[in-house]
């Protein structure tokens, strides 16, 4: 075949003009979507050194050619752009029936320059693109300016991507959100959006993209349906969401607790989990385009919980629960609320408030810091007050809108060491003492810690014959475990080895939860979908270069911005051993630690001294066009 054309619709918004340009199949091959093509596009366009809040950073958001075949999980959208809680690639990913339309209507890649005069939103319908004033929409909430642009536009057949307050107030961890409840989360791409006064991207509904072999392409989605209905882990992601997993983490005494400094929450943990959740304040369960598992939660609480807003994932019920040491699911679905009306990432959002929580307890911040609240552990009426006051940017909610590394930075006192970020973006729910290559790619990965960058540990305990280590052959992984605390050279070659993959799967614009290793569809899948789904005739090699790829482009790009080496650590704290419950002494083996990343950078064929890609490395990976 003839790898398709990327179509990429180019709006300058300081000029307020609209172009259409083309990238050719032979180039889209080797950066085939997601945050790939949209890391290939900042380094084409984009100076080193800019300021990502300013008119100069560049805004992409990318599908993939998969995106909208009617199989499980091939409907997310990335966002790329120079990150402003990082100041290195920002990268961010999200479901619904955005993506989906988006591609229905012809476009690969939206990539926004400059800043308009005044707030707007952009319209797609087709060919058919317009700027339009978002004037009487700035400040709004996202769920009334959902409601003001259907009524601007007179059409209620579309679907909108956009920011909320925090975005319009250049919160470093604000998001860009669909449907009111999906989230391109990390690393403040909601601020950049912002600070270009882009409100909104608006797509009418459209689909319309047919498999290249229909016949193959219908069988490989009834064998995904046959696999979810015969999988219990499956049965419950739908069953009861990402929250399903909560108790067990806590039971393993590694669910982050009051800002990291226990992983037990015996007071807290049964109230918050998704079984919980499900036999409470459930009202149903919602799903992504074309997709049987429908693990989305959707929440009611009567005059409190509004269901458009969705419900707390697993991140997001452990950030705004445990880490605050909030025991009550009603305020975290409160919280997650006020997190989708704002706009605010829930991760960074909850780790920013339990460090706060933790400096004021510790004496660091007091009552004249903060606007008279009381910022302890578990105090419910203060969460909510905080994401409102970091929203909107007011007393101390405009220190802690900065994040939780600026923020310590700004208050000193030694409340650096409270701030559990890894270059400078919190720390997802899993914990490298109990999952220690995990603890290696949030160090190392290019976006800062990330749980959907590498595969998690605890899939190398299964038996053999499982199809999860079956999967894991087919990319070179043989060696299981007996548990999951060791960190070895093959584990270190499993971080690096899964990172590629997962990286396929985002450049792929694929769901992680159904495709990868322990998930609906292996790596050999993804080998059929290409060929079934757009007559892609490809191998799992070319696969996992092109993840391999997107992360030295990351690396890269982070170089060009004065990252090293030195970039990559972690907070003092996981290397401190629990002083309670069932994980009483445990640590992340800093010795271990270091010789992982060592070899990590051999493996990864980084200079050892900087930690960056070598000139052979980029060429390798068809990367020789980019300067050293």
């Amino acid at each position: 075949m003839n790898f398709p054309n990327a179509n990429i619709l180019e709006v300058d918004l300081t000029k307020g003009t609209i172009k259409k340009t083309i990238l050719d199949g032979e180039t889209h091959r080797l950066y085939p979507g997601g945050s790939a093509l949209g890391t290939y596009i900042l380094l084409k366009e984009l100076k080193p050194k800019v300021d990502p809040l300013s008119p100069d950073n560049v805004l992409v958001l990318s599908v993939s050619p998969f995106t909208g075949l009617p199989i499980a999980g091939a409907n997310r959208i990335t966002v790329t752009t120079k990150s402003p809680l990082t100041n290195g690639i920002g990268d961010s990913q999200a479901g619904g029936f955005f993506p989906a339309y988006l591609k229905g209507n012809g476009w690969n890649a939206l990539v926004f320059k400059g800043k308009a005069e005044k707030p707007v939103y952009l319209y797609i319908d087709g060919d058919k693109i317009e700027l339009r004033d978002a004037s009487k929409i700035w400040g709004e909430v996202t769920g009334e300016a959902e409601r003001l642009i259907r009524e601007d536009l007179g059409i209620e057949d579309i679907d909108i991507a956009q920011i909320g307050p925090g975005g319009e107030n250049l919160v470093k961890f604000a998001n860009i959100i669909n449907m009111c409840n999906r989230a391109n989360g990390r690393n403040g791409t909601g601020a950049v959006m912002g600070s270009k006064n882009l409100k909104a991207v608006v797509v009418k509904k459209k689909l319309g993209l047919k498999p290249a072999d229909e016949e193959n392409f219908k069988t490989l989605a009834r064998e995904g349906v046959d696999r979810f209905n015969n999988s219990h882990g499956l049965q419950q992601l739908g069953e009861h969401g990402t929250n399903r997993g909560l108790i067990s983490h806590h039971k393993n005494g590694f669910l982050a607790t009051r800002n990291w400094i226990s992983g037990y929450f015996p007071e807290g943990a049964e109230n918050i989990t998704g079984t919980t959740m499900t036999e409470t304040i459930l009202k149903k369960r919602d799903t992504c385009y074309a997709c049987p598992v429908r693990c989305k939660r959707v929440v009611e609480i009567e005059g409190k919980v509004d269901p458009l807003y969705g419900g707390p994932e697993y991140e997001t019920a452990a950030a705004l629960g445990s880490y605050c040491g909030i025991t009550n699911l009603e305020t975290v679905a409160i919280a997650n609320q006020l997190c989708n009306m704002y706009g605010l990432d829930t991760i960074s959002c909850g780790a920013t408030i339990s460090f706060a929580m933790e400096c004021f307890e510790e004496g660091i911040l007091t009552k004249e810091d903060t606007d008279g609240l009381e910022l302890t552990f578990g105090n419910d009426e203060t969460l909510i007050k905080l994401i409102e006051k970091i929203g909107k940017r007011e007393g101390i909610g405009n220190l802690l809108a900065e994040g939780s590394y600026r923020a310590a930075k700004e208050i000193g006192k030694g409340a650096e060491k409270y701030s559990m970020t890894a270059k400078k973006q919190e720390l997802p729910a899993h914990m490298p003492q109990y999952k220690p290559s995990l603890g290696l790619i949030y160090a190392v990965n290019p976006f800062g810690a990330d749980h959907q960058s590498s595969e998690h540990d605890p899939v190398l305990t299964l038996p053999p014959e499982s199809q999860a280590r079956k999967n894991l052959a087919m990319i070179g992984i043989y060696k299981g475990y007996d548990d999951n605390f060791e960190l070895d050279d093959e584990k270190t070659r499993f971080a690096f080895n899964t990172q590629c993959l997962e990286s396929t799967i985002d450049t792929l614009s694929l769901c992680q939860f159904l495709w990868g290793v322990a998930t609906l569809y292996g790596p050999k899948d993804l080998v059929s979908l290409a060929k079934y789904g757009i007559d892609w005739d490809t191998s799992l090699y070319e696969l996992m270069e092109i993840g391999e790829r997107k992360v030295n482009m990351m690396r890269y790009f982070n170089a060009r911005e004065g990252f090293t080496k030195e970039d990559d650590t972690l907070p003092e704290r996981l290397f401190e051993p629990f002083k309670d419950g069932p994980s009483k002494g445990a640590a992340l083996d800093r010795e271990k630690y270091e010789k992982s990343k060592e070899l990590y950078y051999e493996i990864a064929g980084w200079d050892k001294e900087t930690g960056n890609p070598t000139e052979g490395t980029l060429k390798r990976l068809s990367l020789g066009w980019v300067a050293i």
